[in-house]
């Protein structure tokens, strides 16, 4: 039997936090939290501007607010994302069931997919938006950085989505090799209580046989 099941060890291990914190996903992992809180704290602080004291804020993005609320949505989603998945990533040893570990693993492949995909749009659409500003009427410095740490974040999240497919892969190829779930494999390590009469018995000279067979006839009334 394989002693793990998609890229981790079976449950019952002990917690390492330091090996769990040094592990290349994890890492990731967290520079693309850390990047979305860039993007979404920076647009609700300085993402919109009240020029010339009116009350209607716009975008510092060419005016255009659909931007700053894509790039809003999509870090504060990111970031929510970002703290589920880094639980599941430490609980993840402790769940025995292949077949848990596998939806964890898709729903990890395809959530970064989609949002590599999603954080590449919203760099392409704020660069384009910041290349039609007028860069005096608005804070440079923080648009610059919405900018850059989308690019920063499509990059991260491409790379989790690497890791993903290659842990999914890791999967695939471990049940290939022979992996039990503990939780589905009903086959014991002990022989079976009966096992069938032992080579050599001998059917009991007393044991009855057929009625008309033999030298015995009962007798006719």
């Amino acid at each position: 039997m394989e002693t793990s099941a998609y890229g981790a060890s079976l449950a019952g291990g002990a917690f390492d936090f330091w090996s769990f914190i040094k592990r290349p996903q994890t890492i990731t992992r967290l520079f693309s939290w850390l990047f979305a809180i860039v993007v979404f704290a920076t647009i609700i602080s300085e993402g919109y501007i009240n020029e010339k004291h009116q009350d209607v804020t716009k975008c510092m993005f060419n005016q255009n607010d659909s931007a700053c609320n894509y790039g809003l949505v999509v870090g504060i989603f990111a970031f929510l994302a970002c703290v589920v998945l880094i639980v599941l990533d430490a609980y993840f040893p402790q769940i025995s069931n292949a077949n848990d570990r596998k939806r964890i693993v898709l729903g990890d492949l395809c959530f970064s997919g989609v949002w590599t995909f999603l954080w590449f749009v919203c760099f392409c659409v704020l660069a384009n938006q910041w290349s039609h500003t007028d860069q005096k009427a608005v804070p440079a410095d923080a648009a610059q950085a919405v900018v850059a740490f989308s690019f920063f974040s499509t990059a991260t999240w491409a790379a989790l989505t690497v890791f993903a497919l290659q842990r999914y892969r890791q999967g695939i190829d471990e049940i290939g090799l022979g992996y039990n779930d503990p939780t589905t494999d009903h086959t014991s390590p002990y022989p079976s209580a009966y096992t069938g009469a032992p080579e050599g018995y001998q059917q009991s000279p007393f044991a009855a046989s057929p009625a008309g067979q033999g030298g015995y006839q009962p007798p006719a009334y």
